[in-house]
């Protein structure tokens, strides 16, 4: 596990950035925080760094789920909040695309038994002082070099 610490929103979305690069399909992201961590703006930046071509990254809070054409692959950025039962991650089609997209998730508890195991954890903490700790773990057969980020 590797810690960030005192995190501004500009160094969020600078690691996010930086963690772009390596991500290649198939993989899969799962952001977990409180309303107003960052988990958007965590993932708008990754995206906008694999899509340069992409000028609005909207939230997919109603849609729950935002598709991106880029050369590291297919991504998906979704946004499970809404969802009101598990069956319906099978209906979105959520779990072939652990198998051949890179999958931002929000809200990962909404899961339950279906939470991939190869997988990149982030889990982002807000502060008093406006400042965000992240906490980034590896599970399966994931590794990311955090020393790089």
């Amino acid at each position: 596990m590797h810690t960030f610490q005192k995190v501004s929103e500009t160094r969020l979305s600078q690691i996010a950035a930086n963690l772009s690069v390596h991500l290649l399909s198939p993989i899969t992201v799962c952001l977990w925080g409180d309303l107003g961590a960052g988990k958007t703006t965590f993932c708008r930046a990754l995206i906008r760094s694999l899509c340069p071509h992409v000028v609005h990254v909207p939230s997919p809070t109603f849609t729950i789920i935002q598709e991106y054409a880029s050369s590291h692959g297919s991504i998906w950025h979704c946004d499970l909040y809404r969802l009101k039962a598990i069956d319906e991650i099978e209906e979105l089609g959520l779990l072939d695309a652990f198998y051949d997209k890179i999958c931002l998730i929000e809200w990962p508890e909404r899961l339950g038994h279906f939470l991939p195991e190869n997988r990149l954890d982030l889990r982002l903490t807000f502060a008093a002082d406006l400042s965000r700790t992240i906490e980034m773990q590896c599970h399966g057969a994931v590794h990311i070099d955090f020393n790089c980020l």
